[in-house]
């Protein structure tokens, strides 16, 4: 439940981000000002890759890069410069003792410039989600997820502290960079949305206590894939195109997980990249992409499944561990649930 001093201050539309960090810390249980200074730190990092994102087409900065990530994808320019500015921005802080990237083979230990390296929290982090539709100027986003370290602190970071259940995270959210930048996050008291003013590189909050409708009449889905999908998606869908009272649904799909999340989110929507023939544990990174997705749809009043349980109760087995994800307006998704049970 969001707090009435918390309603308050969220109801404060366009108190700077910064204010709103130091007027809500008080409702995060190990308020020592940590986290509070890596969400600025995790700002930063955004407006210095938003400033890139919005040159692309002027500077050589779109493109392929010659490599591929830990996952066989191609590698573009701009994954490795936003890859490279959220870890240089985490680290320089002494704020993390452990960086998780989709672009990394394996986690970074950070060595805290503090002799008693007590630094407390691990990010695991996509830099640029959809960063395949910026050569198309289509809007592309930053994933971030925020935990507490389980091993003792003064000791270096180990596989266990990334391997953790989503519901173990203290802050989720990402950047999306569209027509405007917006910051949305959540630090388990809601989700609230900061509009970057760039004339004065300022994010200013613009959308309070953020909620998923209960439903809605959209649904988001790769359908060239539909060959491939279970049986419980092909019926979710036909569902879905059935002329009834209210529906058929609009199908609407842009490619990148932060775009269709953020639209679903304020207009009523699901989210599905579901398991496929050719890809039997879905696509979508549980630690990068799924666990901080599904923290912020259980924040704004939203449902997040792999068809049968909740996302937030899997148990994380590797770093790159791909899941199947059904995300968005709570009785949406749980109709999707029902037809998945039923085949």
């Amino acid at each position: 439940m969001i707090s009435e001093t918390t309603q308050s201050n969220m109801a404060k539309k366009n108190q700077t981000l910064g204010e709103f960090i130091i007027e809500n810390q008080a409702e995060f249980k190990y308020s020592s000002g940590e986290l509070s200074r890596l969400i600025n730190s995790i700002r930063l990092a955004a407006k210095v890759v938003n400033h890139e994102v919005n040159k692309a087409g002027l500077v050589d900065i779109i493109g392929a890069a010659g490599d591929t990530n830990i996952q066989g994808e191609d590698q573009q320019k701009l994954d490795v410069y936003a890859n490279e500015k959220f870890i240089q921005t985490l680290s320089n802080r002494n704020i993390v003792c452990g960086i998780g990237s989709e672009e990394n083979d394996d986690f970074i230990a950070i060595n805290s410039l503090d002799e008693n390296n007590q630094n407390k929290y691990v990010v695991l982090i996509d830099p640029l989600d959809g960063s395949s539709n910026i050569d198309v100027n289509v809007s592309v986003g930053t994933i971030f997820s925020v935990y507490r370290r389980v091993t003792p602190v003064g000791t270096p970071v180990t596989i266990d502290d990334f391997l953790q259940e989503g519901n173990k995270q203290v802050a989720a959210g990402y950047v999306i960079y569209g027509t405007s930048t917006m910051l949305v996050y959540t630090t388990g008291h809601g989700v609230n949305g900061f509009t970057l003013n760039p004339a004065i590189g300022t994010f200013y909050l613009s959308h309070p206590s953020m909620q998923f409708p209960e439903t809605g009449n959209i649904y988001s889905i790769n359908e060239g894939n539909y060959a491939h999908f279970p049986q419980g998606v092909k019926s979710y869908i036909k569902y879905c195109q059935e002329e009834k009272e209210d529906r058929p649904y609009t199908s609407r799909y842009i490619g990148s997980l932060v775009s269709d999340f953020h639209r679903n989110l304020i207009k009523g929507g699901i989210y599905i990249y579901p398991q496929t023939s050719k890809a039997p544990n879905g696509k979508l990174r549980l630690l990068y992409e799924c666990n901080p997705m599904a923290f912020l749809a259980e924040q704004a009043n939203g449902l997040a499944s792999d068809g049968f349980q909740r996302i937030l109760d899997i148990q994380p087995t590797e770093l790159h561990q791909r899941v199947p994800i059904f995300c968005g307006s709570r009785k949406m998704v749980e109709k999707a649930e029902e037809f998945m049970k039923n085949s």
